[in-house]
């Protein structure tokens, strides 16, 4: 429900106009009704005299005809991914809430559709092959293809422009989802207006104390070894790849060595492909289908492939990620919000503990030397402090996350005085959308409150069986 705009002190003397569209997760996917339009804000929103931005917005009216008054707001992870893309992709899991309140998106600045703040970067980034020297060179041509100030483009300015249309649409507080780097943006949003709060839910959540990084490397390190204890555990998947560990470092250190060259069909575009697959090569592919219970029941098949020498699977997989990440991520944003928000905090890393991780130093190295030339931003003093709020914060964990683990939930909730972290027994990243949990949330939102909610459908959440073939998995 729109309701009409009301005039105040804020930077914005005028709502948005908002007119009849579809939103959708990606080309080619089914559209959801909305109303969308553009909001705009400075620059720099202590200057009115700095450029104006587009913001992208849209608004998914509720089913009831009688809505509450504050809307949901879906905020997404990166950082670089744009919201409106992200709801339009797990819609599902919120129509419960949808029935009562309309959906709130703003595609953050620099991401989608509000100022894109993007450069090309080939598979020879992805794939971590530039030096040092190359990789600081990439960022400098990058910042000088961007269309504005990436100082302007971090958390501690995003969540003025939230704030900014909150008023601008004359809603009276907003209830807030963050999934991955988003539960950044909303426990920052509380930090800055609760009284703008009703609730919050946090999906993968980024303890404002940890600059994320180092840790990537070392928790995804945990993850594997989870999945490899759980096959291990499993008679049929013990059976079918035995030696697992084992035969996995041995087909990292061939592939260090003797990076295989193949050519494969992507799988994308059907485009036939020269492709050098390596030991980086690996690491990423692992990482990111580490992250579903769905994509870890491939992974112990996939390895065992690689190891009998078929890598096209894994190559395939390889491929499909790289294009995705090229194509949703916001890299300019990306290394706006790091650049700004962790690098300069990432403290010393005990001699020798990346180098054990199957990431190895690549990714914080790269980091660092992007960050080396990229300028800083704006941040907000206590950016960092853990949140100190009284407000309902549902947080959920996924068992075994390789980013974001249930204990960074834990971290963040130190000074939460009412909250509830709920973790998904070998979940991965983000359980928004899995089995009893639209439920939980839905129920969450309506009472905004931690107490009495119905959790106990969680000890039934699905993890996919490992395959044990390409035709399936095992009965």
């Amino acid at each position: 429900m729109l309701i009409p705009f009301a005039q105040s002190d804020a930077e914005e003397a005028i709502g948005p106009v908002l007119t009849e569209c579809r939103i959708r997760a990606a080309e080619g996917y089914p559209g959801i009704k909305a109303r969308c339009g553009e909001f705009e804000r400075h620059l720099d929103p202590e200057d009115t005299s700095s450029p104006l931005l587009k913001l992208s917005i849209a608004i998914v009216p509720a089913l009831s005809l009688k809505p509450e008054p504050d809307p949901f707001v879906p905020i997404a992870g990166g950082p670089g991914g744009a919201s409106i893309r992200f709801y339009a992709g797990y819609a599902q899991a919120f129509e419960s809430i949808r029935r009562h309140r309309d959906i709130l998106l703003i595609d953050q600045r620099g991401t989608g559709q509000s100022e894109l703040m993007a450069c090309d970067f080939g598979d020879e980034i992805i794939e971590g092959q530039l030096s040092v020297e190359e990789t600081v060179a990439y960022a400098r041509q990058c910042l000088e293809e961007l269309p504005h100030d990436s100082r302007f483009f971090t958390t501690s300015v995003a969540v003025q422009d939230l704030e900014a249309l909150r008023v601008a649409l004359g809603y009276p507080a907003l209830n807030l989802y963050g999934s991955s780097y988003g539960t950044r943006v909303a426990q920052h949003f509380v930090r800055r207006y609760p009284d703008s709060t009703r609730s919050v839910i946090l999906d993968g959540v980024t303890a404002p104390q940890i600059a994320l990084g180092p840790e990537i490397a070392i928790e995804a390190q945990k993850a594997l070894r989870a999945i490899f204890d759980r096959c291990e555990e499993d008679a049929a998947c013990n059976e079918a790849f035995p030696t697992l560990t084992d035969r996995f470092e041995v087909l990292r250190e061939e592939l260090r060595t003797r990076p295989a060259s193949i050519e494969i069909a992507n799988p994308m575009t059907g485009e036939l492909r020269s492709l050098t697959f390596g030991d980086t090569e690996l690491a990423g592919t692992i990482r990111l289908f580490s992250y579903s219970p769905n994509t870890v029941a491939l992974l112990p098949l996939m390895i065992d492939a690689a190891a009998n020498g078929n890598l096209q699977p894994l190559a395939a997989n390889f491929l499909a990620t790289s294009e995705q990440m090229s194509s949703q991520l916001a890299i300019g944003m990306h290394n706006a919000v790091v650049c700004t928000e962790d690098a300069p905090f990432y403290g010393e890393t005990e001699p020798g503990i990346l180098e054990a991780t199957y990431i190895g130093p690549l990714m914080t190295e790269a980091l660092t030397a992007i960050c080396s030339t990229w300028p800083a931003g704006i941040i907000d003093d206590g950016f960092h402090a853990p949140l100190k709020t009284d407000k309902p914060v549902l947080l959920l964990s996924g068992g075994a996350d390789p980013v974001t683990p249930p204990a960074y939930a834990m971290l963040a909730a130190q000074e939460m005085s009412n909250s509830l972290a709920l973790v998904g027994k070998d979940q991965g990243h983000g359980l928004a959308g899995q089995g009893c949990m639209p439920d939980i949330i839905g129920e969450f939102v309506d009472a905004a409150a931690v107490d009495g909610l119905e959790t106990a459908c969680m000890e039934r959440l699905f993890a996919m069986p490992f395959f044990l073939s390409f035709a399936g998995p095992g009965p």
